[in-house]
């Protein structure tokens, strides 16, 4: 797939995910829900949110990184997108339910930032074996 293939399917799928948000914003009403209306919702913002992140994480790499080829960048954006994206909706999941606090937030950072690493040394450890 090339980049501007992959660019444009990332776009309408953000799109589509973002339309499919505000319509779970309008359609839902968070006093008379079920579990299945706050399932949407969440789901929809972490996808919304990823596909966002994911293209201005690429932006920012390939603007600012020259020398790392293209589909690394796109592999490292779109993981990193995910990593931020479960932040935040777990975040706002905990601060919905009166969870949130600052050690709460801080342990899931540190979890991911822990998955991060392990991804990234992962891949050291495989270009290091080729």
């Amino acid at each position: 797939m090339t980049i501007s293939k992959y660019l444009t399917l990332m776009i309408l799928a953000t799109l589509l995910c973002w339309v499919s948000f505000f319509v779970v914003i309008n359609a839902v009403d968070p006093f008379s829900t079920t579990f299945s209306g706050f399932i949407l919702f969440y789901l929809s913002l972490l996808f919304s949110a990823i596909g966002t992140l994911s293209l201005f994480g690429f932006l920012v790499r390939h603007l600012f990184n020259k020398n790392q080829f293209i589909t690394t960048q796109v592999i490292v954006s779109f993981r990193q997108s995910i990593w931020l994206s479960i932040l935040i909706v777990v975040g706002l999941y905990l601060q919905s339910q009166k969870l949130a606090a600052w050690w709460n937030l801080l342990i899931l950072l540190i979890l991911l930032l822990a998955l991060e690493f392990y991804f990234v040394y992962r891949g050291d450890d495989e270009e290091k074996d080729k």
